[in-house]
């Protein structure tokens, strides 16, 4: 099984309501882990770029609360590129996939549900390097 086929997509409850909707999400139950961070994404001004980067521990859930955006995932080889539009739909990024951001749309909100507390040890920022862990995880 390769890196990318780790990756889920999730469809959250939505209650719908005359008065606006309602999706929830509760750690380790429509998440495969407890919560220990939360962090939103906004603001970011047309062609720039989020993400950037893997994890070695973490897995994150991204959201997008509004707007859209494009998420590309990649094991190094491969990739795929998810299409963010939905507040009530997220994608779950396993440690070792290396994410990027793109096409933000005005007032775009990105939410991330995190399963570790943040660690700059845990990032891998650099893609070359990232490349050779790729390479380390299948020797």
């Amino acid at each position: 099984m390769g890196l990318l086929d780790k990756v889920r997509q999730f469809e959250f409850s939505k209650i719908c309501d005359p008065r606006g909707n309602l999706s929830f999400i509760e750690g380790g139950c429509h998440v495969p882990f407890a919560i220990k961070r939360v962090f939103y994404i906004y603001d970011v001004p047309g062609g720039e770029t989020r993400g950037g980067h893997a994890h070695y521990e973490n897995t994150t859930v991204l959201i997008a609360l509004s707007g859209s955006f494009d998420l590309h995932l990649t094991d190094g080889k491969e990739e795929i590129i998810i299409p963010m539009n939905r507040s009530n739909k997220g994608v779950l990024i396993p440690p070792g996939v290396w994410d990027s951001m793109h096409n933000f749309t005005t007032g775009t909100v990105c939410l991330a549900l995190c399963s570790h507390h943040y660690e700059e040890e845990d990032y891998i920022r650099d893609f070359e390097e990232y490349q050779e862990y790729v390479k380390s995880l299948k020797a």
